[in-house]
């Protein structure tokens, strides 16, 4: 597989002690919150663990979720919420904005917080899988689910949670709908790409890969508009992506929409069909240059040097060719002056985000374990609280460098 994804990176922490000396009265309290202290950091030792599986994270996030969610819902199942909810400050580092973090007093943001670098997590593991030599099947079809559980964390996350928070997420963070809703997006349009190299591999229809194609291109852009109102400084970096693969894909789908019409013999609509096909690669190969130049979070590359880029350039340039061959033996049509319309639909292969849910809360908590928390005893000066603009040290990614000839750079 020859793909090449943006990525952003992982969201930083403050260490979380979960002590609550006085607070906590009991023995079954006190385990409590030592599995949340040791399940919080085992969850954050597998984010940069290269042999973590999907398996692996999802039983090392429910471990903890499930712990934490006792700090945020009632046990008894109601709308009331937890009594411990407010009790711990939490710090996180948000993908675009640097290390200076947001911080909350609230659990809920914590479950966010780590929600989001869950689906993070995903999506990092979707593009170094795509980077390897070879890849099978099965682990193509990884790939795709894997993108498509972010999209479905993500959507969650959106609409089930963040809602929730006492104080709204602030302007450019990662909780905020623009940023959120761009990360959906670029899951389920790079699952895309996923299906549509299969499509390729397997000699689909034209007509249906160029459909996918142009849907593909419409989620790129889709995400390129929902960060449109960002400001640069952070943002630049990530919009330069996505307006790229938007016209990489157009490109594709004016190469593939050609064929098309070349099989229905008409070849005048197929040539500036391709011809429209080079003018988008043309685009997408000068925004490579200037993704390369850009500052900002993601991996500094040139793209247009990947082979998943240079392949399509030559497919273009061919199918060009071949049209204007025939059309100079055999059908001697005129070229239109507008390029057609694609107004293309596609009706199988579309992503759709996997549902999630977070784990119900754990069997350890009970009434019990819950009373064992007296927070009257809670110091009413709390000296210890975290300062919100202190800075949080950046988590250190595996340097993962491209597999050989296939043109991967993964983040």
């Amino acid at each position: 597989m020859t793909h090449w994804f943006h990525r952003n990176p992982l969201k930083a922490t403050a260490p979380v002690p979960f002590n609550y000396y006085g607070v906590v009265t009991g023995p079954a309290a006190s385990k409590i919150c030592s599995d949340l202290r040791s399940s919080r950091a085992r969850l954050l030792e597998l984010f940069t663990d290269l042999n973590c599986n999907p398996q692996m994270m999802k039983n090392a996030a429910d471990s903890y979720f499930s712990l934490l969610q006792g700090f945020i819902n009632s046990l008894d199942e109601s709308t009331q919420e937890s009594k411990l909810r407010y009790i711990q400050n939490f710090r996180w580092t948000d993908t675009l904005q640097g290390q200076v973090p947001s911080a909350q007093q609230d659990a809920v943001f914590e479950l966010i917080s780590m929600g989001f670098n869950v689906a993070l997590w995903y999506t990092k593991y979707a593009s170094r899988l795509a980077g390897k030599e070879n890849i099978t099947e099965d682990e193509a079809k990884e790939v795709h689910r894997s993108l498509k559980i972010a999209a479905g964390i993500f959507k969650h996350l959106k609409e089930s949670h963040i809602p929730k928070l006492i104080t709204p997420a602030e302007k450019g963070r990662d909780l905020e709908a623009r940023l959120i809703e761009a990360y959906i997006i670029q899951c389920q349009a790079e699952a895309q790409e996923v299906t549509i190299a299969r499509a390729i591999e397997l000699k689909h229809a034209p007509v249906l890969i160029a459909a996918l194609a142009y849907e593909t291109a419409n989620f790129y852009q889709k995400a390129d508009h929902a960060l449109s109102s960002l400001e640069p400084a952070y943002s630049a970096k990530w919009r330069k992506y996505l307006h790229l693969k938007m016209c990489f894909y157009t490109a594709y789908a004016y190469c593939y929409h050609g064929q098309t019409l070349l099989a229905s013999d008409k070849c005048g609509e197929a040539i500036r069909s391709l011809q429209e096909a080079e003018k988008f690669y043309a685009k997408a190969e000068a925004l490579c240059k200037e993704y390369g130049e850009t500052k900002g979070p993601g991996p500094t590359v040139k793209p247009s040097g990947h082979l998943f880029f240079r392949k399509l350039g030559n497919l273009v340039k061919n199918t060009l060719e071949k049209c204007q061959r025939e059309n100079g033996f055999i059908y001697f049509q005129k070229v239109p002056t507008e390029a057609p319309q694609l107004e293309l639909k596609a009706v199988y292969g579309l992503v759709e985000p996997v549902p999630f849910e977070f784990p119900p809360t754990s069997v350890h908590w009970t009434p019990e374990t819950l009373a064992a928390f007296d927070l009257t005893q809670r110091p009413k000066d709390d000296s210890a609280k975290p300062k919100p603009e202190e800075v949080v040290k950046p988590v250190k990614e595996p340097d993962i460098k491209p597999q050989k000839d296939t043109g991967c750079y993964i983040s």
